[in-house]
C-alpha cells in the first residue's frame, strides 16, 4: 500500500448550519491520505512523477474557504477536487475535523472520515 498522506492542516473556516458559525468561524484540521502508485517517483527523484503536496495543500485550501452547511459536503468537495486535479489518485482517505461543535455539552471536536 503506497500512499502520500498531508496530517494536522490547519484552517479557520465558515461551515456550519448556524448562522454564529458563519459569522463567527471556527477552527478545522483535515488529515489526509492519498493512494497511488509511489514508485515512479521512488526510482527517478523527479517530482513530476508523483503528487506534489504544495498543490494539494492550496486545493484543500480553496475548498475550506468556500462555506457549506455540512463538514460532510466539504470533505467530499475536497476529494472530489483532489480526483479530478490528479487523475493517478487511486483512492482518498479524509478526516475533516471541527473544533469545540456548538452542542451544549463539551465536545472536543466533531468529525467525519470519507475513502472514496
Amino acid at each position: 500500500m503506497q500512499y502520500l498522506e498531508l496530517k494536522g492542516m490547519i484552517f479557520h473556516a465558515y461551515h456550519g448550519v448556524m448562522a454564529q458559525e458563519r459569522m463567527v468561524g471556527n477552527t478545522y484540521t483535515v488529515d489526509l491520505k492519498l493512494f497511488f502508485e509511489l514508485t515512479p517517483a521512488a526510482l527517478s527523484d523527479n517530482l513530476d512523477d508523483t503528487i506534489n503536496y504544495a498543490v494539494v495543500y492550496e486545493t484543500v485550501k480553496h475548498e475550506m474557504a468556500t462555506p457549506s452547511n455540512l463538514i460532510e459536503h466539504v470533505a467530499y468537495r475536497i476529494v472530489s477536487a483532489l480526483k479530478k486535479q490528479f487523475e493517478n489518485i487511486e483512492s482518498v482517505e479524509i478526516r475533516l475535523s471541527k473544533k469545540n461543535p456548538p452542542v451544549s455539552g463539551d465536545v472536543q471536536e466533531s468529525a467525519v472520515f470519507i475513502k472514496l
